[in-house]
Parts: C-alpha cells; structure tokens; sequence
C-alpha cells in the first residue's frame, strides 16, 4: 500500500515542482502564525538556517497531526543578506528598496523541507543557493517592480528567478529546486525509499 503524501504548502510552484515530476499528492495548508514564529526566533537571535527549518517543520507538524497515517510535507524558504532576514515585500515601493539593497552583493537563499509521519519529523533537507544580483539601475528595478508586482509580492526578496527576475542576476551557485522553493531531488530520493514513488 502506498502511503499517501501531502504538501502542506499553499504554494503553487511547489505543487507544480510535484506535479511535473509525477508525484502523487494533495494539499493541505497549513495554519500557523509564521509571522509571529519568526519574530520570536529573531528575537533570540537563531540562525536564518535554523528558522527556515523550524517553519517548514511546524508546517508538516500541524497537518501531519490530523492526517497521521500519511507523509506531509513542510516547506519553508528564507533569504539571508548578510546575516538578516529579507520577507516578502508588503509594498511596491518595499520591493524595490530591497532589489536596490541587494544589487551588487551576494546572498543566500535557504530551502528548507521537512516530512512528518504520526505527528514527529522523519526527514529533513535544507537546500541553500548563493546568488549575485547585478548592479541593475534604478530605472529598471522601478519598471520590474512596476511589471511584476502582482507575481513576486509572494516572493521572499521580491524577484522569481523564473521569470523576467533572472534578469536581475550575474550568478548563481547552487541547485535550482532550491531557489523555487524545494529541494526536489532531495525530496524524490527520500520519496523513492518509502514507496510513494518508483525506484
């Protein structure tokens, strides 16, 4: 018998990412205060690693504790600029006053996934990609900003890589799953040794 796997994640390019790789699974967001979570951990100075991971357990947790015969998956993703944390911007206007701090410099992106089973964590990975965004010019982060608002208001650091984002960048060291969102080769090998997925 397979056992069933849930994404407890509203996103829709890690439902897509599963999706395109044929892995069966529903969703099922779960309903935490990440704000008030994070808050805490930064006010205890925990490492941006660690709250990632945190986050993407109390994710799995919650939904695996109504669903305990299942796998469910938690995700969570964080951007690290030196040391601090960037959020998804509230405002055009926040977006691009973080695009204009970015340009020029490094910073890391942390992909953090968790699988819980009965309610306790049974697997976890946390991806990490460093990035240098190019020192694009006002006007152009205005205009992007301008043209993408609607899509990268949900996105930590305010830009997709996906789409025209990746014209913001000089390089990029890392997995590509990760920058999305997910540790997708990860999560399929794990997948593959509990038989959701064929070997």
């Amino acid at each position: 018998m397979v056992i069933p796997l849930i994404l407890a994640s509203g996103s829709s390019i890690r439902a897509q990412l599963l999706a395109n790789a044929a892995v069966p699974f529903q969703v099922q967001i779960a309903r935490i205060d990440e704000q008030t979570m994070k808050a805490a951990m930064l006010a205890e100075h925990v490492p941006p690693r660690d709250i990632a991971d945190a986050l993407a357990e109390a994710k799995a947790r919650r939904v695996s504790n109504k669903h305990p015969e299942s796998l469910v998956l938690g995700c969570d993703q964080l951007l690290d600029f030196k040391g601090k944390l960037l959020s998804k911007p509230e405002t055009p206007k926040q977006a691009v006053t973080q695009l204009r701090n970015l340009r020029g410099h490094d910073h890391k992106l942390l992909s953090a996934a968790v699988i819980c089973q009965n309610g306790q964590p049974i697997w976890r990975h946390i991806g990490q990609v460093r990035l240098r965004m190019r020192a694009a010019s006002d006007d152009y982060i205005d205009d992007y900003v301008a043209r993408n608002w609607d899509s990268i208001r949900s996105s930590v650091g305010a830009y997709k890589l996906e789409e025209e984002g990746v014209r913001l960048f000089s390089r990029i060291e890392g997995d590509y799953f990760h920058v999305l969102g997910m540790p997708l080769l990860e999560i399929l090998n794990f997948l593959a040794t509990k038989g959701v997925i064929e070997q």
